[in-house]
C-alpha cells in the first residue's frame, strides 16, 4: 500500500508558466489566477492580502496563492521594499489536496519557513533566477527541476508524515512497480515504432541506467530484450495469416527496417527462419482444409 502523500509520474509533472524576481515598490491590483502562484520573500518586510485575510510577511515566508484565490502585495514601506521570487505553474496534484493546490493545515496562505527550509528554498529560487538570466539550453527543464524540488521541500514541511515508518509503506517497491508497468505498456503500444532505451528514459524522466536496473529486477530481462520478444510474438501472429505479405513487410510492421536483422533474431529465438515458419503455417492450414 502506498503512503498517504506519495507521488507518481501522473500527478507530479508540473507545467511552469513563469519564474521571476521583483522589487515590490508599488501596490498591485487585487487579482486571481487559474493556476497556482508562489511568492517567496527573499528579503525585506511587507504585507499580503489573500482571500480577504491580511498577513505580515518577511524574509523566508512563502505566500501560496492557489487557483481562484485573490491576492495582492501591500507595500508598507516604499523606502525598504521586499524582494520577492514568483513562480506560476499548474498540472500537479498532491494527495488529499485539491488539484493544482497546496493547502496548509491551518487554512492559512502563508508558510513561515524554518531556518533550514528557508535556506533550501532560497537556493532553489536563486537557481531559477540564474537560469532565467542565463538563457541557456534547456532552461525550461531546469526551471521545472528546481521548482519540483522546491515543492517537495514544502510538502515535507507541511505533510508531517514519516512514510518510512508507516505500516505497509514501501516507496521503492511502489514506484518501481509503477515505472516498470508503464514501460511495459509503452512497449506493447509502440512496438512498431523506433524505440531506444534513451527514448524510454526521456519519456519517463529517469536515467537509462536506472530504467535498465529496475526493469531487470522486476522482469528478469532488459527493456530491449522484452521489446524484441513483443515484436517477434507479433510477427508470429502475422506470419500465420496467409495474406501476411513478404518477410520484409512483416519486419517493417513490427518495427524492423532491416529484414536480415529481423530474420536473424527470429531464428535465434525460435530456431527457424520466419520464411520457413510461414511455409510451415501455410502447409498446416492447407492440410486442415
Amino acid at each position: 500500500m502506498a503512503c498517504e502523500y506519495d507521488l507518481t509520474y501522473n500527478d507530479f509533472n508540473p507545467t511552469v508558466y513563469f519564474v521571476s524576481k521583483h522589487k515590490m515598490t508599488h501596490e498591485g491590483v487585487y487579482h486571481e489566477h487559474d493556476f497556482a502562484e508562489l511568492a517567496y520573500i527573499l528579503s525585506g518586510k511587507g504585507k499580503y492580502l489573500v482571500n480577504g485575510q491580511e498577513f505580515e510577511v518577511g524574509a523566508g515566508d512563502l505566500v501560496i496563492c492557489n487557483p481562484g484565490v485573490k491576492h495582492v502585495h501591500i507595500v508598507t514601506n516604499p523606502k525598504e521594499p521586499t524582494i520577492e521570487f514568483f513562480a506560476g505553474f499548474t498540472d500537479f496534484h498532491f494527495r488529499n489536496m485539491a488539484p493544482n493546490s497546496i493547502e496548509l493545515k491551518n487554512g492559512s496562505y502563508v508558510l513561515h519557513t524554518s531556518s533550514e527550509l528557508k535556506q533550501e528554498i532560497s537556493k532553489q529560487c536563486y537557481a531559477m533566477i540564474a537560469e532565467r538570466e542565463s538563457n541557456k539550453l534547456g532552461r525550461y527543464f531546469m526551471f521545472k527541476s528546481h521548482l519540483m524540488q522546491m515543492l517537495l521541500l514544502v510538502m515535507r514541511e507541511i505533510a508531517d508524515v514519516d512514510c518510512s515508518i508507516q505500516k505497509g509503506c514501501n516507496f521503492e517497491t511502489y514506484n518501481k512497480n509503477y515505472a516498470v508497468n508503464r514501460i511495459i505498456n509503452y512497449l506493447n503500444e509502440n512496438y512498431e515504432q523506433k524505440i531506444s532505451l534513451e527514448q524510454i528514459a526521456h519519456n519517463m524522466y529517469l536515467s537509462p541506467v536506472y530504467i535498465s536496473k529496475i526493469f531487470k529486477e522486476e522482469t528478469g530481462e532488459s527493456p530491449i530484450n522484452y521489446l524484441i520478444k513483443i515484436r517477434l510474438e507479433k510477427a508470429k501472429e502475422i506470419l500465420l495469416n496467409e495474406s501476411s505479405g513478404s518477410i520484409k513487410s512483416i519486419a517493417n510492421l513490427v518495427g524492423y527496417d532491416d529484414v536480415y536483422h529481423f530474420s536473424k533474431l527470429f531464428k535465434k529465438y525460435y530456431g527457424i527462419s520466419p520464411l520457413y515458419y510461414k511455409k510451415k503455417a501455410m502447409c498446416k492450414n492447407a492440410c486442415n482444409q
